[in-house]
């Protein structure tokens, strides 16, 4: 595999950036890239178009050596536009755009881009640069722009696909940060990406073989993939069966990031390559602004799919697109749609609905996936929640093959700990029912120089050491304290909702009397009977009127669980009031006009309730799933053990929740530090914090 010179890159992004801060005062943070990002995607193809024409007019010239200059420049131009798989009609470059008479640079640049060959200009369309062109003439900036790319080396010779994907993605997280945004988008280390198209496990083609991926971004993940598959062939006859086999498949919401995408795809001649600008989690509805998903279509399925998704995206909400994507709800979602403010496992989902079926008579066909996240989907959402039973149709189904735990930053734009997900569904028996988690945060080396958030990598030997564990950990009798094999069913729980009756000091049941801090009705005293279901008994301070000569009483009853409180209480309250309301309705002859009054009177009274009962409490308990034995036998005796209390009741969900908890899974005891360390590292930062304010004097 190609590695990186990092000086290299940087020293070249840096020269780029500096271009991006002459816009300003100009431009506004957020719109750099509007400007940067497509006159480095023009100087890459021009840089492809110079080389091409070399070495067409080097064969040119060997044949028609007689040809003249001008003649020479016409018939290669011909060939350009006729046979080179992108061109551009004009005889300009930027650096001739440059030279020229700057009144007509604006006119001479636009018929320069209006020259490209279409697949180019619909690339240039997707940055909507012809608008940026208008406001780079309006600023004054065009000119400079011209001049700090003219003679950039941008060529694939100079730099290569694997390096120029570095830059782009370093642009794009400095941009990011500039302009102050936060799309949750995490670029992807090739060495990351390398190391999933190994655990795929893609061989070497010799029929046609998909790869695909629904978020897709700039290309990497689906370019990498080939470009491995490329190194790894030992034969030419290998490489062109991987050349004539693999088509690479994508969708990519970012019209910038797909541009770039294109470009990509473009510079390698990769003609086979399905790229779409849209949504990959919504269905297409050409009549729509924003583009939905265009491979949903019964034959899109994919052998093999990767991906990165960005991380903690909002999918609901007024800038969401929560209404389009439940009219997936009852196919593709149907298992659940988890919360939105992370549509992390809706790009599963996706990915899982374009698996290829396999065939029960032969056991050929099936597909395999490998999708990066962060801790999220392991473990949000409670039992029956979209996150837990999306986890449950995944295990159940037998789906889960394999999560990796990878270092910490990793990741240009972020620091966290994330997973890589293995999932197929054509497991061999030796998988099957199973699921290996592989502890791999120790496996990195520190970078020399950090990528923004990126301080560390995964080297060859850390890459292999996980893929040696992957393929050996399913061996029975295989040991290494970094490989644990589960069972899909260990990752299920019971939530069951439990009542048990509170013990005293005296270990004996509690009976407690306290104020009633709650509205005092029908309502909530019925939810009292049905919690509690035993007798309940009250202490009412009633007081009618609300000055110095106001009457009250004390008024106590009990209630039964099936006893009505409306009919209870409101016996108390008439006898306790017996005057007062015998007052209060003479003058009223009409029974039901009588009976108002009563219930006004009622109504109305001011109360300070006092209640005596059993002291219960209501939980949830999380109880392992046991396939082998009954509910019915284990629950009752996992809540008598843990709970050590008198239980009333208790109530199964209705469905098993699952979760999956790496982090606990390989937990390691680190003992504390001793005091005497702590005390000087304490010390330590004392003097340091000395040192600082003696140099602020």
């Amino acid at each position: 595999m190609l590695s990186l010179n990092k000086p290299k890159l940087d020293n070249l992004t840096n020269e780029i950036w500096k271009s991006a801060e002459r816009l300003r005062g100009k431009f506004k943070a957020y719109e750099y890239q509007n400007v940067i990002l497509p006159i480095i995607v023009i100087r890459r193809l021009e840089c492809v178009l110079i080389q091409w024409r070399e070495k067409m007019r080097e064969e040119v010239s060997g044949k028609r050596a007689a040809l003249k200059p001008a003649e020479l420049a016409k018939l290669v131009k011909k060939l350009e536009v006729s046979q080179s798989h992108f061109s551009n009609a004009t005889a300009h470059t930027l650096e001739s755009l440059a030279a020229e008479d700057p009144t007509l640079l604006e006119d001479n640049f636009r018929a320069y881009l209006n020259g490209f060959s279409k697949n180019v200009r619909d690339i240039l369309d997707h940055f909507n640069y012809h608008a940026t062109v208008t406001q780079l003439v309006k600023n004054n900036r065009l000119a400079p722009i011209l001049n700090q790319y003219k003679r950039l080396a941008l060529g694939p010779a100079q730099l290569s696909n694997l390096e120029m994907g570095y830059v782009y993605e370093e642009l794009l997280r400095r941009f990011s940060e500039q302009s102050g945004e936060e799309a949750g988008e995490h670029f992807t280390p090739r060495e990351v990406i390398r190391l999933m198209v190994e655990l795929l496990d893609i061989p070497t083609p010799t029929h046609h073989t998909s790869i695909y991926d629904p978020a897709c971004g700039t290309g990497g993940m689906l370019s990498v993939a080939k470009e491995h598959l490329l190194d790894r062939a030992q034969t030419d006859a290998e490489k062109r069966q991987v050349e004539s086999y693999v088509t690479l498949h994508g969708q990519e919401l970012s019209p910038s990031n797909y541009a770039i995408c294109r470009a990509d795809l473009l510079i390698k001649q990769d003609q086979e390559a399905r790229v779409f600008l849209g949504n990959s989690l919504i269905p297409h509805d050409k009549s729509s602004k924003e583009p939905g998903d265009q491979l949903a279509g019964a034959n899109d399925r994919f052998d093999f799919m990767l991906s990165n998704p960005p991380f903690g995206v909002t999918w609901g909400g007024k800038d969401g697109y929560e209404d389009e994507a439940r009219r997936y709800a009852a196919t593709r979602y149907r298992a659940g749609m988890p919360r939105t403010n992370d549509g992390a496992l809706l790009f599963l989902q996706t990915m899982l609905a374009k698996m290829k079926p396999v065939d029960a008579a032969s056991g050929q066909g099936g597909s395999r996936i490998a999708v990066i996240f962060n801790g999220s989907p392991l473990s949000n959402g409670d039992c029956g929640q979209g996150e837990s039973e999306i986890r449950r149709w995944i295990l159940e189904n037998d789906w889960l093959d394999a999560i990796v735990m990878l270092p910490d930053q990793l990741f240009y734009n972020t620091g966290i700990y994330t997973y890589i997900w293995l999932l197929r569904n054509e497991k061999p028996a030796s998988h099957a029912g199973q699921v290996m988690l592989i502890d791999a945060r120790r496996q990195f080396e520190k970078e020399p120089k950090a990528f923004g958030n990126k301080r560390n990598r995964i080297a060859d030997a850390h890459r292999e050491w996980i893929e040696a564990r992957y393929r050996a950990g399913w061996a029975e009798g295989f040991e290494d304290a970094d490989v644990k094999l589960f069972r899909t069913t260990d990752f299920a729980y019971h939530k069951v909702g439990v009542v048990f009756w509170q013990t005293g000091a005296d270990e004996q049941p509690a009976i407690i009397t306290e104020p009633y801090e709650k509205a005092f009705t029908a309502a909530n005293i019925a939810k009292e009977q049905a919690f509690h279901a035993s007798e309940l008994s009250f202490a009412v301070r009633a007081r009618h009127g609300d000055t110095a000569a106001d009457i009250a009483a004390d008024i106590a009853f009990t209630l039964q669980p099936d006893s009505s409180f409306n009919a209870v209480w409101g016996q108390a309250v008439r006898e306790a009031f017996a005057a007062e309301l015998a007052e209060l309705t003479r003058p009223i002859t009409d029974t039901r006009e009588r009976n108002k009054a009563v219930k006004a009177f009622i109504d109305g009274l001011q109360l300070a309730v006092v209640w005596t009962h059993r002291h219960y409490i209501a939980d949830d308990e999380y109880i392992p799933f046991d396939p082998a034995g009954e509910p019915a036998d284990y629950i009752p005796a996992f809540l008598a053990r843990e709970i050590a209390k008198p239980i009333i009741r208790w109530q199964d969900s209705p469905q098993l929740g699952y979760e999956i908890l790496p982090n606990k899974y390989f937990y390691r005891y680190q003992p504390p530090k001793p005091a005497s360390e702590l005390l000087a590292e304490f010390w330590a930062l004392e003097k340091e914090a000395e040192g600082m304010l003696e140099g602020l004097r």
